[in-house]
């Protein structure tokens, strides 16, 4: 079982074991974490090497559904918190902090709806060197039996529709849909044993239908048919070189 299925197991087994069927049409804790999941992944804020996510999320309940969860709050916020950094670790989004949810009561809000309102605070002054500074914004509401809609994406934001990877050395690595950093660092996504390649040297970058290798301001560069780039945008049987290390890119349909 995965971690995210195990803490789902949890605020299911918690909320049937306090409340059996008394809550149906009540806002569910699974739901909730589900709904979380989704904003963290809708605020995200990409910086050079980095895909920050917000660490700060308010959710705001009708005044019957906040006191269903009375005498279990506390319990209820750090299950929540643990699927919020689950699901962090698992898409690689960087956290200034420990995710913090807060519950609050709006009594405009309706028995089964809900409103979530998302920040990212905190942390150390370098570490969003870059980023937008994002106060507190509009709050999401959701209703029950809502269809969800995803929002329409622009070409550059729009995920490749190919699966690729990048070889070299006798290794693969599958791309993920969102930048991977190489380099000599352990914090890089994609590490090389080369001394000639910087700790952070490059980055791919998904960008509509495909890939962009980018130098993130390296020593050596990235280097395509002896000669120094800045960028490359990569098609299938690409090869680059970063220090001494050459690599090749794969690209295939699903």
């Amino acid at each position: 079982m995965s971690v995210l299925r195990s803490i789902e197991s949890k605020l299911e087994s918690l909320f049937e074991g306090v409340f059996g069927r008394a809550f149906r049409a009540n806002v569910q804790p699974v739901e909730l974490a589900r709904k979380l999941v989704k904003e963290m992944d809708d605020h995200r804020s990409v910086s050079v090497s980095r895909v920050y996510v917000p660490n700060e999320y308010t959710v705001y309940l009708s005044p019957g559904d906040r006191a269903q969860f009375e005498g279990y709050e506390d319990q209820l916020r750090e299950e929540l918190s643990d699927y919020l950094t689950e699901h962090a670790r698992r898409e690689r989004y960087v956290l200034l902090t420990t995710p913090s949810v807060k519950l609050e009561t709006d009594a405009d809000l309706d028995v089964g709806e809900f409103g979530i309102a998302t920040r990212l605070v905190g942390g150390p002054r370098d570490a969003v060197n870059g980023l937008p500074a994002e106060p507190a914004g509009g709050t999401m509401i959701y209703r029950p039996d809502e269809p969800e809609t995803e929002p329409e994406l622009s070409e550059e934001e729009a995920e490749p529709q190919e699966l690729a990877t990048v070889s070299f050395a006798g290794e693969h690595h599958e791309l993920p849909t969102h930048p991977v950093t190489l380099g000599r660092s352990k914090d890089c996504d994609i590490r090389l044993a080369d001394p000639n390649v910087s700790r952070r040297h490059a980055e791919i970058r998904p960008n509509g239908d495909g890939w962009t290798v980018v130098d993130l301001g390296s020593t050596n560069g990235i280097e395509v048919d002896g000669r120094r780039v800045k960028e490359l945008a990569l098609t299938d049987g690409a090869r680059f070189t970063l220090g001494t290390t050459e690599i090749s890119f794969k690209q295939a349909a699903d």
